[in-house]
């Protein structure tokens, strides 16, 4: 057993009162916080960093994608407006309708943005909606829609414990440079994307661990001259490349894509095994240890790639991405399965490519007035792997906010919102919430009954 100390009790000024308040502010978090606002809940965002935006910024996971099922778009909602917004400034860019096919053609245009389906086997991958951006952009972008929302938000709020009273939450204590603050609400989403809140709140969870990433930016690239020399020189290009993701120690098939800044690369690597999310021992070891292969690959890519001679480290992401920690263990597990036969469920309030979130996946099984939405949802460790990303993420938190807002419209407790209404006002700001199942759908709604009635025996 550690060596343990005990402190008093804490005694923190209530700073804030909302009747929603939202931890953590992701991309799930800005949607669940200005969809609550915009159903006319008093809401209040809190985060941790200095800017919103999460991953999304913060890590630069710098392409949307896993929204598409065949030629349909299936997320949407805030995630548009996200879009439209950062287009608008130049800092989103992504395939038009008419050049989402496969050809070789359509893949030298758009396969170093990162946009095709990364689920197609076939060759050259097809290209798809999916969308690189800028992180200040995006961070840019959150701060707009969180102050036209009418949104309260408090940046530098580290979150440190939630305030429980007969088994319901009733607010949350952060930690802050005047010392610890407190800010009371009527419902709690937790989107701090390790289910901080809930499970310290008592709710049941699950904990695995998956890759981490440290992402990092090159500029002073020729994407021109780089991606001629690819497409003149394949099997040099592919040795090169094979070289440079060893250098990195793991990557994914492409290890760098443009973005909207001319000369500016993405590099979504080097890939980490072993690190745990919520260990600061572990994941300081994870940052060094990624920093050091950033800095090895450096001479070889400018020595070695056609395009990158010039090529320096702009920056590296404030953020390690850190893809599974801690998962609700809900009043509904989503399984694998679900994912994989796109199972349909009657409350389902989210999509993401070809899948369903239901309500009851937002829902921890053994606190009330307490939602969470966003890549700690309540899922096998299998089934979240394939189910985790950024837009997904987007649609959970704009369901959760719009819940949360409608539970404290009517006076009622958070799991006795009728999935139904949550739909309605979905579809009401945009957003599709499922409740239609698409023509590949497995509609089997009897086996999540049956999952939820197993639980709670």
């Amino acid at each position: 057993m550690p060596q343990t100390v005990s402190l008093d009790a804490v005694e923190a000024p209530v700073v804030q009162r909302s009747d929603v308040v939202v931890v953590g502010g992701g991309p799930a978090g800005v949607s669940a916080a200005v969809a609550a606002a915009r159903t006319g809940a008093d809401v209040t965002l809190l985060e941790r960093y200095s800017a919103l935006g999460g991953l999304a910024s913060g890590g630069m996971v710098l392409v949307l994608d896993d929204m598409i099922n065949g030629n349909e778009i299936t997320v949407t909602g805030i995630v548009d407006e996200y879009v439209e917004r950062m287009a608008k400034l130049g800092l989103a860019v992504y395939p038009p309708a008419g050049e989402r096919h496969s050809s070789p053609e359509m893949w030298a245009k758009w396969g170093r943005w990162g946009a095709f389906d990364f689920h197609s086997h076939t060759n050259p991958k097809p290209i798809c909606y999916a969308v690189a951006f800028d992180p200040d952009g995006w961070k840019r972008v959150s701060n707009d829609l969180v102050r036209e929302s009418g949104v309260n938000l408090r940046l530098h709020s580290w979150f440190s414990r939630p305030v429980v009273q007969d088994g319901a939450v009733k607010g949350v204590v952060c930690e802050t440079k005047s010392g610890p603050q407190a800010v009371m609400g009527d419902v709690v989403i937790d989107t701090t994307g390790d289910i901080d809140v809930a499970s310290r709140a008592g709710a049941s969870y699950a904990q695995d661990n998956y890759l981490v990433t440290l992402v990092f930016r090159l500029g002073g690239v020729d994407t021109a001259t780089a991606e001629r020399f690819e497409q003149e020189n394949p099997r040099e290009a592919r040795a090169i490349n094979r070289k440079i993701k060893r250098l990195l120690g793991g990557a994914w098939e492409l290890w760098w894509l443009k973005t909207p800044v001319p000369g500016v690369v993405w590099c979504n690597a080097p890939h980490l095994t072993g690190f745990d999310g919520t260990d600061p021992v572990s994941l300081t070891e994870a940052e060094f240890e990624a920093r050091a292969r950033i800095g090895a690959v450096l001479d070889s890519i400018r020595s070695d790639l056609p395009g990158f001679a010039n090529a320096y480290l702009l920056d590296v992401a404030e953020q390690m991405g850190v893809r599974q920690t801690r998962l609700l263990q809900g009043e509904y597990v989503v399984t694998k399965e679900d994912v994989t036969s796109r199972r349909h469920f009657a409350d389902s309030v989210a999509r993401g490519r070809d899948y369903y979130t239901p309500y009851r996946a937002l829902l921890p099984r053994d606190v009330d007035q307490l939602l969470v939405a966003g890549r700690h949802y309540s899922a096998t460790p299998e089934a979240q792997r394939i189910s985790r990303e950024i837009p997904p993420c987007m649609a959970m938190g704009q369901a959760a906010g719009i819940a949360a807002a409608t539970a404290v419209e009517q006076g009622v407790a958070v799991r006795d919102v009728d999935p139904a209404l949550i739909q309605r006002r979905m579809r009401e700001q945009g957003a599709d919430p499922g409740d239609v199942p698409a023509e590949n759908a497995t509609v089997a709604e009897s086996a999540a009954v049956d999952q939820t009635e197993e639980a709670v025996a």
